[in-house]
């Protein structure tokens, strides 16, 4: 079962962080490329209403990849814990189970998300020169979900038994074929942006099929078995309220951003386009931030599950200074290189869509360094199975996104859609905190309690 995997119970917790981290981070920024191939392409041969139509779209599809890849990642906490404890039988029912779950899952979202799609774009104020667009490209999205459902959950498995380069290579090979696709279906087959998202969808089924040719052969245990399959209401219930809970957390903070993008297109075609330039960009700068977090909950439900708590809070406080100096490289270089930033993906000459834009970037990865604190706290508390807190935060800032839409956005304008989540952040990070530091406490009395007992 150690084969082809990393076993991050031993050895130089800096050390396994980076040689998990590079990898997905690598991964990551290919996984961007998706996305600001299609900005990119799409803005450059299409123009700003084009683009707007994709920016406008963003959120909801955040919302229910966001939904669906949470749950997988849940799953795969539990297989990471299995995995730290060498209890290879309870893998392999854990990864039988999470295929049912998936399978569920994405049927689910797909008839869900296709019948609200109209109602939910007319709620959000979608511009009626741009809604036909935004429908279309989510229509294809929504359609082909089990595709990302599908890559989410086998590389999640694959990385939570420490397995971080296979994913890499198949999403770079995949990334390649959405880019040349791009150009074929959006400017060679004249297809607008449904063929933006026909390229997605093909290119990640492509990345699909050879995460589990690869599975099938170097890492058998994850592949689904009928011989492991069976009811258990404790690892069942386990499964489900991890995977709902990081769910939960990421579409209650995904249903935020798609409320928040109400306000956004309520300012008009000319903000839509700045505000997705400016979130693609955030969104680059925020790949190793998101990286490291992963790294830090993979390390932390390995040593969780191998009893090691020594280890589970010296991984989490190295984390946090790798994404600390992270944040500081961030800030320096985005603040600097915003303006060209912003035209390469746009394509705009447009001064006020480049001003509107850089108001958003300067406020919201400034505080970069509290962001930092928030996701390796939140993801490290999700991997050791405290999973109330991290789950409240996402409430919190559901709410506060609210609040800026019906408070700050009308009484301040777009300024006040850029203050709102560094203000976000910095609540949710207290409460992560506090709970971070009750975990502390209950760790430290159950090694002293063992301890006591391997003396008597």
């Amino acid at each position: 079962m150690r084969k082809n995997t990393i076993n991050m119970t031993e050895g130089s917790i800096l050390k396994n962080l980076i040689c998990f981290a590079i990898p997905v981070l690598i991964g990551n920024i290919f996984q961007q490329l998706y996305n600001v191939a299609d900005t990119a392409i799409i803005g450059n041969i299409l123009g700003d209403e084009a683009l707007a139509s994709v920016g406008a779209a963003a959120p909801v599809y955040g919302l229910l990849i966001g939904f669906a890849g949470g749950l997988t990642n849940g799953f795969a906490v539990i297989i990471a814990r299995f995995f730290g404890a060498g209890n290879e039988r309870d893998l392999k029912r854990a990864a039988a189970l999470t295929y049912i779950l998936s399978g569920i899952i994405a049927a689910a979202l797909t008839i869900g998300s296709l019948a609200f799609l109209h109602p939910l774009m007319l709620s959000l104020k979608t511009p009626k020169e741009i809604i036909g667009g935004t429908e279309s490209y989510m229509r294809i999205i929504i359609l082909f979900s089990f595709v990302t459902i599908a890559y989410n959950m086998l590389a999640g498995m694959m990385r939570a038994v420490g397995n971080t380069k296979a994913p890499l290579y198949f999403l770079i090979v995949s990334t390649f074929v959405n880019i040349a696709l791009d150009f074929l279906f959006v400017k060679g087959f004249d297809m607008g942006v449904a063929g933006a998202a026909v390229a997605t969808v093909i290119s990640q089924g492509i990345s699909v099929v050879l995460c589990f040719l690869y599975a099938a052969r170097k890492c058998d245990f994850l592949i689904f078995d009928k011989h492991f399959l069976s009811y258990d209401k404790a690892l069942l219930s386990d499964l489900a309220s991890t995977g709902l809970s990081m769910g939960l957390m990421y579409a209650i903070v995904s249903v935020g951003s798609v409320i928040l993008q109400g306000a956004v297109n309520s300012f008009g075609t000319s903000t839509i386009t700045a505000h997705t330039a400016a979130r693609k960009i955030d969104d680059i700068f925020m790949l190793t931030l998101g990286t490291i977090s992963m790294a830090s909950s993979t390390f932390a439900s390995q040593n969780y599950g191998a009893g090691r708590y020594d280890r589970v809070k010296k991984g989490i406080f190295t984390g946090i200074m790798m994404a600390e100096v992270w944040s500081a490289f961030s800030v320096i270089a985005a603040i600097a290189f915003r303006v060209p930033l912003i035209r390469a993906l746009t394509g705009t000459q447009d001064a006020a869509v480049i001003s509107t834009a850089s108001k958003y970037i300067v406020w919201n990865i400034s505080f970069f360094f509290v962001l930092s604190i928030l996701l390796v706290l939140r993801s490290s508390l999700q991997g050791v199975g405290r999973k109330l807190v991290p789950v409240s935060g996402s409430v919190v800032e559901f709410l506060l996104k609210i609040v800026a839409v019906t408070v700050l956005a009308p009484k301040l304008g777009y300024f006040g859609v850029c203050i709102v989540e560094p203000v976000i952040w910095a609540v949710c990070a207290v409460i992560v905190l506090l709970d971070y530091l009750a975990f502390i406490k209950k760790s430290s009395r159950v090694q002293l309690d063992a301890k006591r007992a391997a003396v008597v």
